[in-house]
């Protein structure tokens, strides 16, 4: 029986200046995504990037000379794991899983999921507790 491919659209974002650099960052992070175990890149679409506007006395200007892009990105994982994988290597803004509808998932699945996310968690808890 063939393996039933996940397809799922991610959206990731980027702030910063000059706003050729984040558009180059940008097309470099999509590139890498390809290069995960499991992963293949099925469309993409990177966005011109954007100023950011603030409001300063009922004018909108580019006040603080950043800039934002974002790309929308469909892909193909063999497992629900690769996904996962994606989403701690890139951190997108938004996932949404196209099909299949239903995903069956095994105990040991879960817990390898869980496992990575708990082993993400107390990375970041280092961090943290060594800046405080």
């Amino acid at each position: 029986m063939a393996e039933t491919k996940i397809k799922a659209l991610f959206i990731f974002e980027i702030l910063g200046r000059p706003p050729e650099h984040i558009k180059e960052t940008m097309s470099q992070l999509v590139d890498k995504l390809a290069e995960l175990p499991g992963i293949e890149i099925n469309k993409k679409t990177i966005h011109e990037p954007k100023p950011v506007k603030e409001e300063n006395a009922n004018k909108k200007e580019n006040a603080n000379g950043l800039f934002t892009t974002f790309a929308e990105v469909e892909i193909l994982g063999k497992d629900i794991n690769s996904l996962i994988m994606v989403v701690f290597y890139a951190m997108p803004s938004h996932v949404e899983i196209i099909e299949p509808e239903e995903i069956i998932l095994r105990n040991y699945d879960i817990s390898a999921l869980l496992s990575d996310l708990t082993v993400k968690l107390h990375r970041y808890d280092e961090i943290a507790k060594a800046l405080t």
